[in-house]
């Protein structure tokens, strides 16, 4: 294993055969100019923080039966735009955006908010560049989701507000964890906890204690 950091954010990244290929730290890849200057308004934090109070501290359930496919269909045009939820989440999160049909993603550029780091995106390489559920689908599994309706489930899979285009390798390293486990770069902690808390609070979703303490620490960076 190597462990690196990207703009404040730490990385193992595994060397093992059978690890996605492409998809690594770019040696002299540089963090986005202002990558650490994005932050919510003061009425955003005020909310998030009036929010975090309101939620309920649970502990986590055992994670038993959770399959993808309990979250319905992937990346299904639930706002009935004509394009999937992949499409318009890149669409909104890259720039100097390429398209086909007024739809198809085919290129941008994306400031990746967990890392920092500027990225290319190229449809023939598309993994570089993945849709990150915020409020991970296996932790709410387990924090409750399991008893939603499969409908509940698919609307919260392709909440727009709960999906953020992001470099493939901290997405990765992040995987179901929640914030008492992972945090992104620094710069990005306090729009991550503001985005978190919306979607826990939009979907009456607990967390757990060291998830809330994190929190809290992440809004201290407002």
């Amino acid at each position: 294993m190597v462990r690196t950091a990207v703009a404040g954010l730490a990385l193992v990244i595994p060397l093992a055969v059978g690890c996605d290929a492409g998809v690594g730290l770019s040696e002299g890849g540089s963090p986005a100019p202002g990558a650490s200057d994005d932050k919510p308004g003061a009425g955003a934090e005020k909310r998030a923080r009036t929010a975090l109070g309101e939620l309920r501290i649970a502990s986590e359930g055992d994670g038993g039966g959770y399959e993808r496919d309990k979250f319905g269909t992937r990346w299904k045009d639930i706002d009935r735009n004509g394009c999937d939820q992949r499409n318009d989440v890149l669409d909104r999160d890259l720039s100097d955006v390429g398209k086909k049909g007024g739809c198809v993603v085919l290129s941008g550029r994306l400031r990746d908010p967990y890392s920092g780091k500027q990225i290319d995106f190229s449809k023939q390489d598309a993994a570089e560049v993945q849709i990150d559920h915020i409020y991970p689908l296996a932790l709410a599994w387990r924090m409750g989701a399991s008893r939603w309706s499969e409908d509940e489930r698919e609307k919260f899979a392709n909440d727009h507000d709960n999906l953020l285009a992001v470099w493939g390798v901290p997405n990765r390293q992040k995987s179901d964890s929640g914030p008492g486990e992972w945090k992104p770069q620094k710069g990005y902690q306090c729009t991550y906890a503001v985005k978190y808390i919306a979607v826990a609070d939009k979907y009456s979703l607990p967390v757990t204690r060291a998830d809330h303490r994190a929190l809290e620490d992440f809004l201290a960076r407002c």
